[in-house]
């Protein structure tokens, strides 16, 4: 496990998706979301991953697949790490985050229960080409307690998603060492941390609008793709 907790990065965590390796997401992190998609709260967290390709930065385009018909929206707090670490203790494991970001966790759902039906992967449903919207990046400093949060998504001006990071049925230092003993982390590394209720669909030119109150905001349009 790396020591210390110095965190000079040679690259710029302004603009980590143009260099960030793995974007780890959980899945079944806020109990009412649990019960809106009718499954069960699990004992450990349900982990996913997106390619870094995933990522889509703030002025570029949500792009709904063509082989989707119902693409959803998953507002969540997406974690930041600064420093590489393996099998991180739960109490050094704040010691490793540089910042955060607003993220979304694109979905096509349809494509999503026909996997669960055969017991597939989520790939195709989960990792597509700006599948991972993101805001700007925000500074560990700004943001004091990141389980004292409210995270909102509007579409087209309507009120969909809000929910407190205090309903995380899973901490954010929990997340990291259970991420951290699986998947070796790495500076630049995104850890997506759930969604709360409200996910929903949206078509092409739709607006979306997410924030955290008094942190971060952002806005993407949704456009169809062309393959």
């Amino acid at each position: 496990m790396t020591q210390g907790c110095t965190m000079a990065s040679t690259k710029p965590l302004s603009r980590f998706w143009e260099w960030g390796k793995n974007i780890v997401c959980v899945g079944r992190n806020y109990a009412d979301h649990v019960k809106e998609m009718r499954s069960t709260v699990l004992s450990e967290p349900v982990l996913f991953l997106k390619p870094s390709t995933a990522y889509a930065p703030e002025g570029s385009p949500v792009l709904m697949p063509a082989y989707c018909r119902n693409l959803h929206h998953e507002v969540e707090l997406g974690v930041l790490l600064g420093k590489r670490g393996e099998a991180i203790p739960e109490a050094a494991a704040m010691d490793y985050v540089a910042g955060y970001a607003l993220c979304l966790d694109m979905t096509a759902r349809d494509v999503q229960e026909e996997c669960k039906k055969k017991g597939l992967p989520w790939t195709l449903a989960k990792s597509f080409t700006s599948s991972c919207p993101v805001s700007a990046f925000v500074p560990k400093e700004k943001i004091p307690d990141p389980h004292a949060l409210r995270l909102w998504l509007k579409v087209n001006g309507e009120l969909r998603q809000e929910g407190k990071t205090s309903s995380m049925i899973f901490s954010i230092p929990y997340i990291i060492s259970y991420v951290s003993k699986i998947i070796t982390l790495e500076e630049g590394d995104l850890i997506l941390t759930g969604t709360p209720k409200g996910v929903g669909p949206v078509k092409e030119n739709d607006e979306i609008e997410a924030g955290i109150d008094g942190v971060v905001s952002m806005r993407f349009k949704v456009k169809r793709s062309e393959y």
